[in-house]
């Protein structure tokens, strides 16, 4: 049955715990690679965002939190006072518009390249190759074996979580996210496809959570918890191609479990694999994790407008985010309300480039909107 637009559960104001947004609707990390080489995002960005202020909540493109998390040229940082600067007339734009914008903190650990380093190895817990290619400035390259990370040389990672949590709140972010999906270092501590640490950051399930949750509560020193929300994927093998945990219910089981103890406001769960598929393997089940958190849940993958609304109504997510839809439709949040068709971004226009294909792209009634 076709749904009255008037009546989208998706368009509905919500509350998150005294973070009000005007819908269930939230803009997804999209990866564009417009930042210049010290991870400063151009001036553009702020248009780029500010017109996509319709939806409850943005959150940002991945953002390096240090040199060292540097996975692919182009990319954002949030370390330095230029990138604050430049991120701060992003969060501008948006409030202008009456957006809510939280900044993704991001470390790509072993999916990288020397290149990227000066000539030094990513670093990992683990020394085991991904599979596939980094994007370079010379072009795609294949990874690289990591260096396994010293167990004395983690918690200098975990206080460039927290200067990173510092700056986003000096560029003037309403939260922040900690990218721990997509096989990104985080991630990577989880499974123990990945980690086969013997110290007190491997092993155990306990011990393999043990650095995720110091992030966490190293960037809750800075951030309320209630403006901290996680990402996560316990399934997806991209990039990389690396294989799940063994024991998925188990492992990230326990981890929903302590970051509902530390009261995070929200899990951004990426259900199945990004991009490909909605399928969950034998033995894990997604909504069982979701029940184990007692904050929000952000749903991620694939998502329709009739499946988001259905999950919505049966209370199996609280809000939906969606990313290429975004892509070519600044106004996708209107789009959607009128049941108007969506337009779509060429693949030559995703990542790189300038203005162009980014920030150029006319909503319905033709114009382009440029940030004050």
């Amino acid at each position: 049955m076709e749904i009255c637009m008037s009546q989208l559960k998706l368009l509905q104001p919500v509350n998150l715990a005294g973070l009000k947004l005007s819908n269930r609707i939230v803009m997804a990390p999209l990866t564009r690679s417009r930042s210049d080489d010290h991870g400063v995002p151009p001036r553009y960005a702020a248009d780029y965002y500010g017109q996509r202020a319709d939806a409850g909540l943005i959150i940002t493109e991945a953002t390096n939190i240090s040199v060292q998390a540097r996975g692919y040229a182009l990319t954002p940082g949030i370390w330095s006072p230029a990138q604050v600067a430049s991120w701060h007339r992003v969060t501008q734009a948006v409030h202008g518009r009456g957006g809510k914008i939280f900044l993704q903190l991001w470390h790509t650990g072993r999916l990288s390249h020397p290149d990227l380093h000066d000539g030094e190895l990513p670093v990992a817990p683990s020394a085991i190759a991904p599979e596939g290619q980094a994007f370079t400035n010379d072009g795609m390259k294949d990874f690289v074996t990591p260096r396994a990370l010293e167990t004395d040389e983690i918690p200098a990672i975990v206080q460039d979580y927290r200067h990173a949590a510092l700056c986003a709140r000096q560029a003037g972010f309403d939260g922040v996210e900690i990218h721990s999906a997509n096989n990104y270092l985080l991630d990577q501590f989880l499974r123990d496809s990945t980690n086969k640490r013997t110290d007190r950051y491997g092993g155990s399930v306990a011990n393999r959570i043990r650095f995720p949750m110091e992030v966490v509560e190293a960037v809750k020193q800075v951030w309320d918890a209630k403006r901290v929300g996680i990402r996560i994927s316990p399934v997806t093998n991209m990039p990389g191609n690396a294989k799940p945990d063994s024991n998925v219910m188990a492992t990230y089981g326990a981890y929903y479990d302590a970051l509902s103890a530390a009261g995070l406001l929200y899990i951004h769960g990426v259900e199945g694999v990004t991009q490909l598929t909605r399928e969950a393997p034998e033995g894990v089940d997604f909504t069982a994790l979701r029940r184990r958190f007692s904050g929000f849940y952000i749903a991620n993958n694939r998502y329709s407008k009739d499946l988001a609304e259905a999950a919505i109504a049966r209370g199996e997510a609280d809000l939906i985010s969606f990313g290429r839809p975004f892509l070519a439709n600044p106004d996708f949040v209107e789009r959607l309300r009128i049941g108007a068709p969506l337009a779509e971004a060429p693949e030559d226009y995703w990542y790189g480039g300038d203005a162009t294909g980014y920030a150029d792209w006319p909503g319905m009634n033709g114009q382009i909107s440029v940030a004050a």
